[in-house]
């Protein structure tokens, strides 16, 4: 487990405790590295600051010490109904859940200082890029032979990657990322949406029949394998035709020839991102990724789902099968309150 030196500040924002969090460098690891009287002090406060704004903010839900300052468990209360089984074991979804609070702010300054968009830059820089690393991002790349052939290699990605980054960090003051949970139907949130600076939305929730919900700005859009393969359908969503369309897999010729053929004006890339873990691999954690790799400030609508839920619910559908949202919920809560004061924060 890698250790960080820490600066922490709790303060009070919008009367919710908040953290600032400031990494001054990463250490060795934590059994062989001499932490001072200071660090050891931040990381107390890192781990206090986090329970007080889970205990606030988590619906019921409780940050329990672990056996370090870094280790933290999440868990619902004990009455709560778990329906969601476990396709493939049959066991039903536990109401704890363990995380490091460490390694996430690692991460999370990872992300917030660098890109997020696969680029031709990026690939070049890696030792064996093409070789190791640019089939990977090809629909059965693996029969490329890691892509002995760098032009064919290069032409099925040429339509996603520019030669350098599009955006950089912090590039947009105030972004918006909207979840798909039937909360949203709850509240108007509509016109405060449309407020922002930047808009984030993912696959292919719909944004007519629904503005007075989720508004109707939509500035990026994040799409699973699923929804890209459908891309002549989701430019539709957007009425102005100019949303950023961003792949979190791969590109596949399907996509290529829509691309071309129909033709899609609208930018369309390939995610470059960190890794957030096993637990974290949804379009709504690449999306949140995304914004925080660009935005100052990021704010989450409709990443909710209360306690007994059998599954995530969906505004403008049935309820998706196959997801864990109690521990799904618990890891955006985790998000939300290792966020520096005002920088991440959740609407609904």
């Amino acid at each position: 487990m890698r250790i960080l030196q820490l600066g922490l500040l709790v303060a009070l924002f919008s009367g919710v405790a908040a953290i600032l969090i400031y990494i001054t460098g990463l250490s060795n690891r934590y059994e062989n590295h001499q932490l001072s009287g200071e660090d050891w002090e931040a990381l107390q406060s890192l781990q206090s600051g986090f329970q007080k704004c889970v205990s606030a903010n988590g619906l019921g839900l409780q940050a329990i010490s672990g056996k370090d300052y870094c280790q933290v468990t999440l868990t619902y209360p004990s009455d709560t109904d778990s329906k969601w089984r476990d396709p493939n074991t049959g066991e039903v979804e536990g109401l704890s859940f363990e995380f490091n609070l460490c390694e996430a702010v690692a991460t999370w300054e990872q992300v917030r200082n660098s890109t997020t968009i696969l680029t031709r830059e990026f690939i070049d820089a890696l030792p064996n890029g093409w070789e190791e690393y640019a089939w990977r991002r090809i629909n059965k790349g693996v029969l490329l032979n890691h892509c002995k052939n760098k032009a064919l290699c290069m032409e099925k990605l040429s339509l996603v990657l520019p030669e350098t980054p599009p955006y950089v960090p912090r590039q947009f003051a105030r972004c918006a990322v909207i979840g798909n949970s039937g909360d949203l139907l709850k509240t108007r949130f509509g016109k405060e949406i449309d407020s922002y600076d930047v808009v984030i939305r993912e696959n292919g929730a719909p944004i007519e029949n629904y503005t007075e919900y989720v508004g109707k700005k939509s500035s990026f859009r994040l799409l699973n394998r699923g929804s890209a393969k459908a891309l002549d359908k989701v430019v539709e969503l957007d009425e102005t035709r100019q949303e950023v369309l961003i792949i979190k897999t791969t590109i596949h010729d399907i996509m290529s020839q829509m691309i071309r053929e129909i033709p899609i004006r609208n930018p369309v890339y390939l995610m470059l991102g960190a890794s957030f873990g096993s637990a974290a691999k949804g379009t709504g954690l690449k999306a949140l990724e995304f914004a925080l790799s660009v935005c100052d400030s990021v704010d989450m609508y409709g990443f909710t789902v209360d306690p007994g839920y059998k599954e995530w619910t969906r505004y403008f559908s049935e309820s998706r099968k196959g997801h864990t949202p109690l521990h799904g919920r618990a890891y955006y809560q985790m998000m939300e309150c290792l966020g520096p004061s005002g920088e991440v924060a959740a609407k609904s």
